[in-house]
């Protein structure tokens, strides 16, 4: 965003802001006061419906903006927590109803003055008409649009009156598309009866499609003033927009282009002036003096720098920013500035053939990267609630695993300026996808104009940030219009005719208007039309082109070996879940709902609407066997989604360079419930995030084990080569070192180096497999810098020892440091804090025999109260025992 220069010395001249964020009151909307509630909810079912009760909402109430109505309602205690048990179907009301929103605020007569006078609202949520004084000036569609609209004709000096109606999404298109000769084809049936099945009305409306319900969140149809409001007025000039486009970047020389968007209503001199800073402190300056016409104004000013200090990925150098600070000036006047920080540096997709088919990798600066990450969705049901500490604190977790990317999944929303600013600053890579998330997309000229505008506005907004390595035009359309059976249902039963422009609206849409957004906006960075896809080079969601969801393990049931059976060229999701730690647990449900099938489980396990939890214990029973409790079931979904996502991700990264990139689904929550998340709604670490930091360790050491045979490989993400020792170690698990070998390994700079390949033969010399343990470590400089176990079948097939742990506790300046150690084998050791606020550097690991393990534990308050609650376990603590 542009920020105006209102401190210190302001000219007359000088754009002034005026915030409207404060004193907002809102309120169930009426056709004739509030004795007549109206109920947009009528053709619903009976238990969503807004009824007689709701006329107690039609009063004035105070609000917040930004904000929603289920926050401003929760805030008054007028509802329960939306997220407490299943709350949830006696809310729906909400979303289904429309309602007003009312501020009355005071305009001197200095504003008054000013040439130009504009309301500006960065978002409206999301089918909304404001009007001022009583004059309507605006009729809002689009969730992710900035509205700005001229409104000094409709104020006067002294209280103004500003009203913003909200109409239900649902209310609003559900008639209409009762109507329609169809319905297309769009993602999660409505649980609430508040929408047939099979008619769903979001595809049709540009607003955060997981608001709708999906399989990891609940249905919650938020309306409301989502983003910020205020008043802008301005003269003769205004600043819309400044950006530092990078035309070359290399280690010797940037050279950019600053350019400046400017409003004039008459044309002029002015002077337009850059002052750049580098990380090091370094200076520059430059000015020119540019002629304005009348209208818009799109004028630059080339900036070069030698030596640029250019921006890197987490783990290839340092993150660098350089800060901008433009001027324009006139007659002596500064009459706008803006401030970007950037960073400078060079990205692409590169798609190069070769025997495996086309690549699918980044390169950053020259740099072959390998994508190590996940998913990211939105942070909350209520996106007003996140702050900008908490998403830096979900952020600081995906670099603490040692993640250097994340995708920005398209059904939620593009974040705010502070999500991305904390992305340049640690060095994560962004792949930003458009907000489309599955649902087949309308045709019309109207609708793909709304999304050009939307995306012309995002991308300006931001193309300056350097995390931002891909735009991607959607998630899933392409291959669920190709490949899943309800869009091929729908084929058959639309004539051939529509079928065609469907399918052309969508290339058109996908294909063409958003690429073209992107490649006149922000040329340096790449576009990919859909994820997964080829681009629309051929079929989607193919193993050797482009990049590749891969489901068949979860979705399909399959066993989770079968994650060695795929190596695709860029694996951008897969996943398997799990359920979040009991802490978590407890902040939703009850004590009488601590059962997998209880009402409240099943309410917050939205996979296969509340059949997700028979899922997870198909594959806890097929890897490890028999829960014997509820909080051994939660500890067994955890251990089985991060030794599954393990195997897949460790697959992944030894497949270099045939592979280039692993984002496993999903980092983060919506909400508190079961899914595929490894960080959970509070941001506590669950085993996979653990594991994750492991996995995705800089340098690793993967053991792949099929058939009777062991590949192990030393891969790296170090740009220069080292040599390695490679230890292997066979443990019988009771305590016993069977052998120990040794070999030198040359690991190789960006690349995955298979080291040796071992035949169980060669590695059990006759022991039993069901009792012994291979250890793997790589060696550098006589310290390990990786390690990997291996065990030679699944869990249940194995004979695991009591390990006989031991624990104990010491303070080390401000925090405590815990000692865990075992006398036999361990195998998937958790440490549990109970409800302490902590955050423990390691969890989730296997202890061999006689091995101890010094864990730190980061705000802790009262040792004593963490020694009370404290409690290790290992895999044979949950297992139930079975017969012999």
């Amino acid at each position: 965003m542009v920020a105006w220069l209102i401190a210190g010395a302001v000219s007359a001249a000088t754009p002034v802001e005026k915030d409207l964020s404060t004193g907002w009151q809102f309120r169930l909307m009426t056709e004739r006061g509030a004795d007549s509630v109206r109920d947009p909810a009528a053709q619903a079912s009976p238990a969503t419906r807004c009824r007689e009760s709701c006329k107690r909402f039609a009063d004035w109430q105070p609000a917040t903006v930004p904000g929603a109505v289920q926050t401003d309602l929760l805030a008054l205690g007028r509802i329960g927590d939306p997220f407490w048990r299943d709350n949830e179907a006696d809310l729906q009301w909400i979303g289904l109803s429309d309602w007003d929103y009312r501020l009355d605020f005071d305009v001197d007569a200095a504003m008054l003055k000013r040439g130009h006078v504009e309301l500006v609202f960065d978002g409206l949520d999301t089918f909304a008409d404001v009007e001022i004084n009583g004059r309507m000036l605006l009729s809002a569609d689009n969730m992710f649009r900035r509205w700005r609209v001229p409104v000094r004709d409709a104020l006067h000096k002294g209280t103004n009156t500003l009203v913003v109606h909200f109409h239900s999404p649902i209310a609003r298109l559900l008639p209409w598309l009762m109507r329609q000769p169809y319905s297309l084809p769009g993602e999660f049936d409505s649980s609430f009866g508040d929408e047939p099945k099979g008619k769903q009305t979001s595809n049709y409306v540009r607003k955060a499609n997981y608001q709708y319900g999906w399989d990891w969140g609940p249905r919650y149809v938020t309306l409301g003033i989502w983003q910020p409001v205020r008043l802008e007025s301005w003269d003769a000039t205004r600043l819309a927009d400044f950006h530092v486009a990078q035309k070359h970047v290399d280690a010797d020389s940037a050279q950019l282009d600053a350019q400046f968007d400017l409003r004039a209503d008459r044309s002029g001199p002015v002077i337009l002036k850059v002052d750049w800073t580098a990380p090091d402190g370094t200076r520059g300056h430059e000015e020119r003096s540019v002629v304005l016409s009348r209208g818009e104004n799109h004028v630059s000013l080339p900036v070069s720098i030698a030596h640029p200090q250019r921006w890197w990925p987490v783990g290839y150098g340092e993150p660098n920013l350089y800060r901008f600070h433009a001027e324009v000036a006139a007659d002596g006047d500064t009459i706008a500035s803006a401030d970007r920080d950037t960073g400078l540096r060079t990205v692409e997709l590169r798609r190069d053939k070769d025997t495996w088919g086309r690549g699918f990798a980044f390169v950053v600066n020259g740099v072959p990267i390998f994508a190590k990450g996940a998913n990211l969705i939105p942070f909350d049901s209520f996106p007003s609630r996140v702050t900008t500490a908490r998403m830096e604190a979900i952020l600081r977790s995906a670099k603490d695993a040692n993640m250097n990317m994340l995708r920005m999944w398209g059904g939620g929303t593009y974040q705010d300026d502070a999500f991305y600013a904390a992305a340049d600053r640690m060095g994560l890579m962004i792949w930003q996808d458009f907000m489309f998330g599955g649902a087949i997309t309308p045709y019309d000229d109207a609708f793909r104009e709304n999304v050009r505008i939307e995306a012309t506005e995002q991308v300006t907004r931001l193309r300056d940030h350097p995390s931002i390595v891909l735009w991607s035009g959607n998630n899933e359309v392409q291959t669920g219009w190709d490949d899943w059976p309800d869009r091929q249902d729908f084929r058959k039963f639309v004539n051939a005719d529509e079928v065609r422009r469907i399918d052309d609206g969508m290339r058109e849409l996908f294909g063409t208007t958003l690429r073209k957004v992107v490649q006149d906006l922000s040329p340096q960075v790449p576009y990919w039309a859909s994820s997964p896809s080829t681009d629309y080079d051929g079929p989607a969601n193919v193993e050797n082109d482009g990049d590749f969801h891969y489901w068949k393990v979860w979705s399909g049931s399959e066993p989770i070996a079968h994650y060695l059976d795929v190596t695709p060229r860029f694996q951008s999701e897969y996943g398997l879940q799990s359920f979040p730690v009991m802490a978590t647990i407890k902040a939703f449900a009850s004590p009488e709902d601590m059962q997998p099938e209880s009402k409240v489980m099943r309410a917050h396990q939205k996979f296969a609407n509340g059949d997700g939890n028979q899922r997870l214990l198909l594959y806890i029973r097929q890897e490890y066997g028999e829960p014997k409790d509820f909080p051994s079931f939660v500890y067994l979904s955890q251990v089985m989604q991060a030794e599954g996502i393990e195997l897949a991700a460790e697959h992944l990264r030894s497949a270099r360079p045939r592979n280039m990139g692993t984002l496993y689904w999903q980092l983060n929550d919506v909400w508190p419930g079961a899914s595929w998340a490894s960080v959970d709604y509070f941001n506590r670490w669950k085993a996979l995030q653990f594991r994750a930091k492991r996995f995705y360790a800089p340098v690793d050491v993967v053991p792949l084990r099929r058939d009777g045979k062991t590949e192990v490989f030393a891969v790296s993400d170090r740009t220069t080569d080292f040599a390695a020792t490679l230890r292997t170690r066979v443990y019988d698990m009771g305590g016993k070192l069977l052998r120990e070998t040794s070999q030198p390994v040359h690991a190789a700079a960006l690349a995955s180096t298979k080291a040796v390949t071992l035949e169980d033969a060669a590695l059990l010399k006759g022991a039993d497999p069901r009792r012994t343990v291979a250890a793997f470590d790589l060696i550098e400089g006589g310290k390990p810098v990786a390690h990997h176990l291996l065990y030679f079948g699944a869990a249940r097939t194995l004979v695991l020892p009591q390990p006989g742990m031991s624990t104990s506790l010491r303070k080390d300046g401000g925090a405590v440091v815990l000692t865990v150690k075992a006398k036999r084998l361990a195998r998937a050791v958790w440490i549990d804090t109970g409800d302490l606020d902590v955050r423990l550097a390691d969890n989730a690991f296997d202890l061999l025999p006689g091995e101890s393990r010094d864990i730190r534990i980061d705000g802790v308050a009262d040792v004593d109260a963490l020694r009370r609650v404290l409690k290790v376990r290992s895999l044979v603590d949950a297992l139930k025992e079975t017969a012999p």
